[in-house]
């Protein structure tokens, strides 16, 4: 069974990682310039151990909860926050994450702030598509931040993190292009405080499209996973 799940799995990243490279082409990117993080809140820790033996380092959790359990029982992985944050569980989070890249609120923020002990890097996720069920700062609210942002000590703002809404790909590029213009307003204004560089954006339905406009990290899931059982 675990011979039959790899050999599964190894065939989607490799079929995932030919689109990588044709869309990094395509916009004149290196392909090291993207970091693809795999999203594995929908199958075992046994399935996440041989992604990372595959190669994919880099895992994320939506759920503080689950990434706790699977941090535990997954050698060797890099792992990254991709949901909410309730401040009751920053304690216990902060020890086990590269990167968090779903701060929604000023009082998250705050939060972080004052509960770290050493530099914790955030991006700030913003609901570029304006739709009412997704989280995070208003586009026109991110820059109105910055002289809050400039006082943090021990949160490091490293760039932008947003979801577009599920339609034909070709119609999220604004969505990201206009991600890809606040991150930029944004690293102008905070600049040298914060190392402002990351744009985490692109899912299955339409990383090419966010690879093209400039996404840093695209967290994939579906695509990877697709026919594997966990």
């Amino acid at each position: 069974m675990a011979n039959g799940i790899r050999d599964k799995l190894k065939a989607n990243l490799d079929a995932v990682e030919a689109r990588i490279v044709q869309a990094c082409q395509r916009a004149g990117r290196r392909r090291e310039d993207v970091t693809l993080v795999t999203v594995t809140k929908t199958v075992s820790s046994e399935v996440a151990d041989i992604a990372v033996d595959l190669g994919l380092r880099d895992l994320a959790e939506n759920r503080p909860q689950e990434l706790w359990r699977k941090a535990d029982h997954v050698a060797g992985a890099t792992w990254h926050l991709i949901g909410h944050l309730q401040r009751n569980k920053i304690e216990r989070t902060l020890p086990l994450v590269q990167l968090i890249h779903s701060v929604d609120s000023e009082r998250l923020l705050h939060a972080l702030e004052s509960e770290a002990t050493s530099d914790v890097s955030v991006m700030l996720e913003v609901n570029a598509s304006g739709e009412t069920s997704k989280q995070g700062f208003a586009p026109a609210d991110v820059l109105a931040l910055v002289p809050r942002l400039l006082d943090l000590r021990r949160v490091s703002i490293r760039g932008l993190m947003t979801m577009a809404a599920y339609q034909e790909p070709a119609a999220c590029r604004p969505t990201f292009a206009m991600l890809r213009l606040l991150r930029d307003q944004l690293r102008n204004a905070l600049t040298p405080s914060h190392e402002v560089r990351f744009l985490s954006m692109g899912m299955s339905n339409d990383f090419e499209i966010a690879i093209e406009e400039g996404a840093t990290h695209i967290r994939l899931g579906t695509v990877l996973f697709e026919g594997v059982t966990s």
